[in-house]
């Protein structure tokens, strides 16, 4: 059942604006003008609920001010990830002078995409993709969209349906009552015919005789082939590091054993590396009730893509929860008994207590398996703008160095949006469409609700400049070289950072007085 209600008044609302409005019984829902024209969309967004109302329409798109995802203002249709699907659409009335929404008793959070029935007899083709990571389910999911009814297949050398990478060491090690976090139900799969193939792990790729072989003999051809295995932990190789409780975190099996840990009661904690995944965990680790240590060898976290500033306003977040950091310090060996880890001892001789141990200090493509095919030497293979290695093969997310869309420059972006955008890529030029990479950028990081998002790519800058109060943690920071601003990052700036995605969408990177007008011009 469906009844009508009065949302607003006919010019409430100029055009290119939008407004929440809470109907009865405490109903949302997001009323956008666009060309004269009255929409009724889902208020907010189903990645994880961010009121939209608070982003930024632009251009008849709609981006998310947590997490960036973009949506069609006219039909609600996804655009952008990282949400999985659109928005929902009611139907609206114009009654007088008083705008009417027509809703149902039961409001949908989402909308699906329209997605292709498999079907063999009509395509007998066979498209493989190798990883069920953030790109290789876009690209699942997108073939079904583009309407290729063939038979798409995902191996995958875990036993898990594929999850939310980015809540591992953020909600789901963070709260002890957090539900694993699969992105789609078993049933979702089933339902479009996508072969979801867990404990699959990829040996070997052979382009000529179009298989794989996976550990334990099973071989799979194919027709067209997505290589998606994304990235694994570095190694520190420091000796002991086989004791019991010395980690890594990258997997949900990994979390598992970390959230194992930590149900256990509280300790003392180790995170060698000040890379966002070990500052991520630390500050989950804190709110577990461990005391936690940082030791890593930079003396200031991020200040590589985030600079010192910004960096030192994390150490002073963390320092403010507890956190001691041992920076510029290296980790020469853990030592134990019976087989566990009781201390790491660090180069100078500093021991530090730890009943756990979490080492992030960065991540490798995960290429070892493909023989044969061009690589960088940090492991990645070449793809062209269509995400294509060579032939009938495509590679994305983590392990793809791809064209620059601004300069043609070969590079690799270790994002999970980015990852999502590459598998929706591939997925188009897959299925005969043509689809490159040109968006911006984006990543964000939650740490003791801290949360600094970045747009852009700046691989190298001559100077940062701050408009803002780091202490206040209210900022934006801008990433120049020539004067000219390749990315920002912002804290508690949601909707300016929204409108810095859609300016350095621009290919010519944009002076800051010009970027600083049209910041100060967002109404």
């Amino acid at each position: 059942m469906s009844k009508p209600y009065v949302i607003a008044r006919v010019g409430d609302l100029r055009d290119g604006e939008m407004k929440e409005v809470e109907v009865a019984e405490g109903r949302k829902v997001l009323l956008v003008v666009i060309d004269g024209e009255y929409r009724v969309l889902g208020a907010t967004c189903p990645h994880y609920g961010a009121p939209l109302a608070q982003g930024l329409l632009y251009e008849g798109r709609i981006r998310c001010p947590w997490h960036h995802s973009v949506f069609d203002a006219g039909s609600g249709g996804l655009r952008e990830p990282p949400a999985l699907d659109g928005l929902p659409r009611f139907e609206v009335r114009i009654d007088g002078d008083r705008i009417v929404a027509v809703l149902p008793d039961e409001m949908p959070a989402s909308c699906h995409a329209p997605m292709a029935a498999p079907d063999p007899a009509a395509d007998p083709r066979t498209f493989v993709i190798v990883g069920s990571g953030a790109a290789g389910l876009a690209a699942a999911e997108t073939l079904r969209q583009d309407g290729y009814r063939g038979r798409v297949v995902m191996l995958t050398g875990e036993d898990h349906l594929p999850y939310d990478r980015t809540d591992l060491s953020k909600p789901y090690l963070r709260n002890a009552d957090a539900r694993k976090p699969y992105l789609r139900c078993a049933e979702f799969y089933g339902k479009y015919g996508i072969e979801v193939l867990t404990g699959h792990h990829v040996e070997a790729v052979d382009p000529a005789g179009k298989t794989v072989l996976c550990r334990g003999g099973a071989r799979i051809a194919w027709d067209r082939l997505l290589l998606a295995t994304g990235a694994a932990p570095r190694r520190l190789g420091a000796p002991g590091e086989d004791l019991e409780n010395v980690l890594y975190l990258r997997s949900l099996d990994d979390c598992e054993r970390i959230r194992g840990l930590a149900s256990a009661g509280s300790g003392r904690a180790v995170l060698v590396g000040a890379s966002f995944i070990a500052m991520e965990v630390a500050a989950a680790l804190v709110v577990r009730g461990f005391s936690v240590t940082i030791a890593a060898p930079e003396p200031v976290p991020f200040e590589a893509t985030l600079g010192k500033e910004i960096g030192g306003m994390y150490r002073s977040a963390h320092e403010q929860k507890g956190v001691s950091f041992r920076l510029g310090a290296r980790v020469d060996r853990f030592e134990g008994a019976g087989g566990r880890v009781a201390e790491v001892v660090l180069a100078d001789g500093e021991r530090l207590a730890a009943g756990l141990v979490v080492i992030g200090i960065g991540v490798r493509p995960v290429t070892g398996y493909l023989k044969g095919f061009d690589k960088h030497e940090d492991g990645s293979l070449l793809v062209d703008r269509q995400f294509r290695v060579s032939g009938d093969v495509f590679a994305a997310g983590d392990i793809a160095r791809f064209p620059d869309w601004r300069t043609g420059e070969p590079i690799r972006i270790e994002h999970w949006r980015v990852a999502e955008q590459h598998g929706r890529a591939a997925a188009h030029n897959m299925a005969g469409r043509n689809a490159g990479y040109s968006d911006v950028p984006f990543f964000w990081t939650n740490q003791h609700y801290v949360i600094t998002s970045y747009v852009g790519y700046a691989r190298g800058w001559d100077e940062i400049v701050l408009d803002g109060d780091l202490e206040e943690r209210r900022f934006l920071a801008f990433y120049l070289k020539g004067g000219r601003v390749l990315a920002a990052a912002g804290c508690e700036e949601a909707r300016k950072m929204c409108l810095m995605a859609e300016i350095l969408k621009d290919p010519d990177p944009p002076p800051l007085d010009l970027v600083r007008r049209k910041l100060a011009d967002l109404r």
